[in-house]
């Protein structure tokens, strides 16, 4: 196949550029770069979570995850548990479910261990 030529499936041909070629790795390029920036703040920012998660468990301030779902997994035997998420500014555990194809969410006071809200 001849430079700046290309099919799309079996059928489609068409005559690319070099402009057309710089813009569209340009794109793409870029594309990447973003989401290899995204990825480190995100996971900086889990870190982050859950330092503050295990400092304020360590110093007693909020019960320890496995409380918490010692506490809310009985009570939601009829859906699948995915896990759970701190948020250290609420002060709260998001434990997340299953159930017939719908995400659910058990918001719980981190400090009480009492639910805060349900989303479903």
């Amino acid at each position: 196949m001849a430079a700046g030529v290309f099919t799309v499936g079996s059928r489609v041909r068409a005559q690319v550029g070099p402009m057309v070629k710089t813009v569209i790795l340009s794109a793409a390029a870029a594309t990447l770069v973003a989401g290899a920036l995204a990825l480190p703040v995100d996971a900086q920012q889990r870190r982050s979570e859950q330092g503050e998660a295990r400092k304020e468990m360590e110093a007693g301030h909020i019960l320890k995850a496995r409380e918490i779902e010692a506490r809310i997994l009985p009570m939601m035997r009829d859906a699948e548990y995915l896990g759970f998420a701190y948020d250290s500014t609420a002060m709260a555990y998001r434990l997340k479910f299953i159930r017939k194809g719908h995400v659910l969410f058990v918001d719980v006071d981190a400090r009480t261990g009492k639910i805060v809200q349900k989303s479903w």
